[in-house]
């Protein structure tokens, strides 16, 4: 059986200064906490023989990854689609303006200069479809809290640098929920 383990990427200074980073030219990296984090993500990770690591662009998920499989042979991928929410001027904001917009609009709004909330669920589901035709049999995914919510389908924050594991049939069943919200969304 395929397993895919996602985790959100370890804390990262944007999350201790509550803002929104959405641009991955702006690398924000892990805090001393957040490395303490991605280490302990790799100690309940050590008895796993992961065969692929996968990251965004950003820096934060590399880190996180690099950190909590420090000492194994285990590939990294980079998968834009991956990548957080494209949040155009709310990027560098606080993540309450972010909040505030997005609880006022639908998910097909485009974000000023960024993308909607809809554009980046198919985004996931694309991303999530790619990964499922690849062979291996571990996958680690370090994303954004985002994605990992919107994969494991929880309206509940995700903690930094917490394994969720998926098998091969629950990661097929979130990229076509995603893709099915997202196209309901924007035919509303």
């Amino acid at each position: 059986m395929r397993l895919f383990v996602f985790a959100r990427h370890a804390e990262s200074a944007a999350n201790i200064e509550h803002v929104l980073s959405s641009d991955p030219a702006r690398p924000v990296a892990l805090t001393s906490r957040g490395r303490d984090q991605a280490r302990q993500l790799g100690v309940r990770l050590a008895n796993l023989d992961i065969d692929l690591a996968v990251v965004t662009s950003f820096l934060r998920t590399r880190e996180t990854a690099e950190v909590a499989l420090d000492g194994r042979d285990v590939p990294i991928l980079v998968e834009p689609d991956l990548d957080d929410v494209r949040a155009g001027i709310f990027d560098g904001a606080p993540i309450e303006d972010y909040w505030s917009w997005r609880d006022r609009h639908t998910h097909s709004d485009r974000l000023p200069l960024g993308e909607s909330l809809d554009e980046t669920a198919r985004r996931y589901a694309n991303a999530l479809n790619r990964l499922l035709e690849r062979p291996e049999q571990v996958t680690l995914v370090v994303g954004h809290e985002l994605a990992i919510r919107s994969i494991v389908g929880s309206d509940l924050e995700i903690a930094n640098a917490t394994p969720y594991l998926l098998d091969e049939q629950a990661v097929r069943r979130a990229a076509e929920r995603l893709s099915i919200e997202s196209r309901t969304e924007a035919a509303a």
